[in-house]
């Protein structure tokens, strides 16, 4: 495993509970919204979450009556998924261990921001190999502007890999792969980096 993913690892095993205890920021709620209701109008009920995180939203969905198969690098993580209830598991999103063709919608919520330029083409050739044909998948990181690197800012330790795009960029990227159903931006504030939500169909 390289030194990124290590770190990466540790540093959200590290503060899970932390993270399992914060709210979630109204813009979100709003975006998770249009995911679900996207896959609800084309009956799609099998989601693979990528970077689950603590199962905020993997839970949500199983609430609503979804399918919900939970990954995420970090052991703690998946241990507070399953508490939840959740199918979660271990895994590398650069290796889904997965058969093709699976899964109805996959789900990223600012997890694949730490994923270097050089390797998200890898990540998202696994994202369409366990897409059905036709499957929705829900792309949202912070953007705006270029970045491919350690965030010296960052509060937690070992510090994160984050990795930006500006909106044509990223929009580039994502086009050799998929269709784009839907792009916006949602601004987060003065001299931060936005939001870019992709709704993508394979």
């Amino acid at each position: 495993m390289s030194e990124t993913k290590e770190n990466l690892r540790t540093t959200y095993n590290r503060y899970a509970e932390q993270r399992n205890e914060a709210k979630m920021e109204p813009w979100k709620f709003k975006e998770r919204q249009l995911f679900l209701q996207a896959i609800l109008e084309e009956d799609k009920n099998v989601i693979l979450e990528l970077g689950a995180g603590t199962g905020r939203d993997g839970h949500y969905f199983k609430e609503n009556r979804f399918d919900v198969v939970c990954v995420d690098l970090s052991d703690e993580h998946v241990r507070l998924c399953r508490e939840k209830g959740l199918d979660a598991r271990v895994m590398d999103f650069y290796e889904l261990a997965f058969e093709p063709e699976i899964f109805d919608a996959v789900y990223a919520m600012n997890s694949l921001l730490h994923v270097p330029k050089a390797d998200l083409g890898t990540v998202l050739e696994q994202v369409h190999r366990v897409l059905k044909p036709g499957g929705l998948f829900f792309f949202g990181v912070y953007g705006g502007k270029n970045s491919d690197a350690v965030w010296e800012g960052d509060r937690f330790e070992p510090k994160r890999h984050f990795t930006m795009y500006e909106d044509d960029d990223l929009l580039a990227i994502v086009r050799e792969r998929f269709g784009v159903e839907e792009f916006h931006v949602e601004p987060l504030g003065e001299g931060v980096p936005h939001f870019q939500s992709l709704l993508l169909r394979k």
